[in-house]
């Protein structure tokens, strides 16, 4: 089956978009825990004009992190084609892993989102709330559908709410989460 190209968000108001996004969905990663919870990302705009990424993930009652960094693939479109840059693993960073970050829709409010990427290989549903209605959700994967995604593949995150903050929970300091993942634990 031939796949459309697919289509991005244009003109995206980085500024709008900063803050906490929480995964509503996602299609399972070996970058994340099998049994992870309250997967979040904050985004925090620095002065060079790229994006500080933090995304948060419990697994096992402790909180995983990692950090990266997102700027525009190319600084002249006016597409929503990022690419994101972690170093690896989290407790030892020493190799850049870059990946892309497309956003496929967003609505006016800045409220809810698709993430996808070319390969179709990833997805996240995005939401500044740790529920989204089912309408919304609905849609969404429509959308994704549309995009030449298989929808079948999403896995709903499960999240507390009120979701958890700050360092309420131990830290996962070994990256113990990061290994599991690795051997898909």
């Amino acid at each position: 089956m031939a796949t459309k190209e697919m289509e991005v968000v244009k003109n995206l108001d980085v500024e709008r978009y900063m803050g906490r996004w929480y995964e509503i969905a996602s299609f399972p990663s070996r970058f994340q825990p099998k049994d992870g919870v309250n997967t979040r990302a904050t985004y925090t705009l620095n002065s060079d004009g790229t994006v500080h990424v933090l995304n948060e993930t419990w697994s096992g009652g402790k909180r995983g992190l990692i950090e990266g960094t997102a700027y525009k693939a190319d600084p002249k479109s006016d597409e929503a084609k990022l690419k994101v840059k972690f170093y690896v693993p989290p407790f030892l960073p020493i190799i850049p892993v870059t990946g892309d970050y497309w956003v496929l829709d967003i609505d006016e409010g800045y409220t809810y989102a698709l993430i996808g990427q070319p390969s179709r290989s990833y997805l996240w549903i995005l939401s500044r709330t740790p529920v989204l209605d089912d309408d919304t959700y609905n849609q969404l994967v429509e959308k994704a559908k549309e995009q030449g995604y298989d929808v079948s593949k999403l896995h709903k995150t499960p999240q507390a709410n009120p979701p958890p903050e700050g360092d309420e929970t131990p830290k996962d300091t070994k990256g113990i989460w990061w290994l599991k993942s690795i051997f898909g634990k």
